[in-house]
């Protein structure tokens, strides 16, 4: 899972986002389109200068995430009047932008005004029409937490410097929740919301103790003003929590479902793709059956002989594809590692996966490393796991594979139910996708295309869909010896993807109850008990980015597909990989339009 770095996505889920490294002024930063080759492509980089230096401006939290650090002593103004700045500023840039003649741009700078345009629309829309700011405590926790984090997660200056500007946002971070409790309407926000965002807020009390051991670098006086603000904050926290505890969640009362309405307007800024919702539906209930038949193909050979399995005729009913892939299944599950062991098992995974990628010279690699962390407190409970990289600003830090812990609190039962789900094959089948050769390594090329404009305004369903296309390859190209349960693994995760675009409508649009979700994932999608009931939370919290998954993986197998067919015999797997990622993270579409040559609309 990986998030953009947009001031709407920050808005939404900066939470689950951490970028940050080298310190570089926007000023000499350049790359703001492709290089100019006309009167048009000049005045369009400008303009998307103009907007970036302002958009950062105005959302300073987001500046430290996208690797700009002039406003690291800054946070945001989430105030009426910090809105309408935005707001402002944002309409004001889009009126230049729908004046311009498209048509007189290089074929890269068409493809950065219609993102530029999609993105200034959709911020509008969110303030205007959705109005999250009102109603979803969630994007105001992730600044809060962000804003000191994002400082010390990477070494992108000197820690005295760092700490200084921690200093100054914790100094300014009382505000931020004053405003928050002013800005939403307890009758408006949803339950699962409020709740979620009240367990969370307690882990920021950690972040502030970290730093705390740190301050013997600090001058006396320094070390005297963090004590000060640590203290200021601690009780700043401690009286948010008691407002989200005995005013908030008590008096939550929106409902989460954004309906029809809201779910396609939203879903059209969101994805940028072609697919309607019901375009969507059928394509993913078509996959759905036909990943489950294969499935149960493998798990007829894998049950071959095993005395007490279950029967796999060659034309199964519904129930008996059912009971022989579970049956299946079954065999992959007891194999996991203990949870306190969780993490490392990660860590190997790494290692496995790029050798094996290496040795298939599947694509060019990254040349800055990837770790293994342990989410923060205040980010966890939502994604599970995801990719961290360095901001598109900055150059040569590391990419951070981050994973929930097992909870302390959990029962025995609870932490089985979820290795079962991550078991030992199925935790390759994570790291894949987090980091090699998903999100980790496409994110490593995005990062290097020239248009910063583009790397800013990345597209989910792109970023998303290459983490499950790069599953896709492992599989084919035989990772794990071609191991049957690791292929049953890999198209269980499959599955869930698929099940995924299917969930957010169903429940967003069509209401579906908890009841019929859970049943649907823990039968039909074989899900464990602990990960369905984490993807309900997962879906009532968020709307339109769970699609991504399906409809980018959809998308990026199309674009192969076709490629390789105009190519035939001198198609190359690398040479295709390297060149589909070197535009950057562009919603499919436009990848597609600048490497075949196709009108960009």
């Amino acid at each position: 899972m990986f998030h953009s770095v947009s001031r709407r996505a920050a808005i939404a889920l900066l939470g689950a986002t951490a970028l940050t490294s080298a310190t570089v002024n926007m000023a000499d930063a350049g790359g703001y389109g492709t290089a100019p080759s006309s009167a048009a492509d000049k005045k369009f980089a400008a303009l998307s200068k103009r907007w970036l230096d302002g958009s950062l401006r105005l959302n300073p939290i987001n500046a430290t995430a996208a690797g700009e650090h002039r406003y690291d002593h800054e946070v945001d103004d989430v105030s009426p009047a910090g809105r309408k700045a935005r707001s402002d500023f944002n309409r004001a840039v889009l009126a230049e932008l729908d004046a311009m003649d498209r048509t007189k741009l290089s074929r890269a700078n068409q493809v950065d005004a219609a993102l530029l345009s999609n993105e200034i629309r959709y911020e509008q829309w969110d303030d205007e029409v959705q109005q999250s700011w009102a109603w979803d405590p969630q994007g105001y926790n992730g600044l809060a937490g962000s804003a000191v984090y994002l400082l010390m997660a990477r070494d992108f200056a000197p820690l005295p410097v760092r700490l200084k500007a921690a200093i100054s946002r914790m100094e300014k971070l009382p505000r931020l929740f004053a405003q928050t409790r002013d800005a939403l309407q307890p009758a408006r926000v949803p339950k699962i919301h409020a709740q979620t965002v009240a367990r969370q807020n307690k882990g920021l009390i950690s972040i502030i103790d970290g730093l705390m051991p740190q301050t013997k670098v600090l001058s006396p006086a320094d070390r005297k003003r963090l004590t000060a603000a640590a203290d200021r904050l601690r009780q700043a926290v401690n009286a948010h929590q008691f407002w989200l505890d005995n005013i908030l969640v008590p008096n939550a009362k929106g409902d989460f479902r954004i309906g029809a309405k809201l779910y396609d307007e939203k879903l059209a800024f969101a994805l940028n793709s072609p697919l309607s919702r019901a375009e969507i539906r059928k394509r993913a209930e078509a996959a759905f059956a036909d990943t489950r038949a294969q499935m149960y193909a493998i798990a007829k050979g894998v049950l071959a002989g095993k005395a007490g399995s279950p029967p796999t005729p060659d034309a199964p009913s519904d129930a008996e594809q059912q009971a022989a892939i579970a049956a299946a299944l079954e065999l992959a599950y007891v194999q996991h590692p203990k949870p306190e062991e969780f993490v490392s098992a990660c860590e190997e995974a790494v290692k496995t996966t790029t050798a094996f990628v290496k040795t298939k010279d599947l694509i060019t690699l990254p040349d800055a490393p990837v770790k293994v962390i342990v989410t923060p407190e205040f980010k966890r409970g939502v994604a599970g796991a995801y990719c961290d990289p360095p901001g598109p600003l900055e150059k040569g830090q590391d990419t951070f594979f981050a994973v929930d812990p097992i909870p302390a609190e959990w029962t025995a039962k609870q932490s089985e139910s979820y290795l079962r789900e991550y078991n030992s094959r199925a935790i390759h089948e994570l790291t894949v996708h987090e980091a090699m050769p998903g999100h980790y390594v496409q994110l490593w090329h995005s990062n290097r295309y020239p248009s910063v404009l583009r790397a800013v305004l990345s597209s989910g369903s792109f970023v998303e869909g290459w983490a499950c296309y790069a599953e896709d390859v492992m599989a084919e190209q035989g990772y794990l010896d071609r191991d049957p349960l690791y292929l049953l693994a890999h198209l269980k995760l499959n599955l869930r993807s698929i099940l995924n675009s299917i969930l957010d409508q169903a429940i967003h649009v069509d209401g579906m109850e908890r009841e019929d979700a859970m049943k649907l994932m823990t039968g039909k999608a074989f899900q464990q008990e602990s990960e369905a009931a984490g993807k309900w939370v997962r879906a009532q919290v968020t709307s339109c980015q769970l699609p991504t998954y399906f409809v980018g993986l959809s998308e990026h197998h199309e674009l192969r597909k076709e490629v390789e067919a105009r190519e035939g015999t001198a198609f190359n797997l690398k040479a295709y990989h390297d060149k589909v990622l070197s535009y950057g993270s562009p919603p499919v579409r436009y990848a597609r339009a600048l490497m075949l040559n196709e009108p960009i609309d």
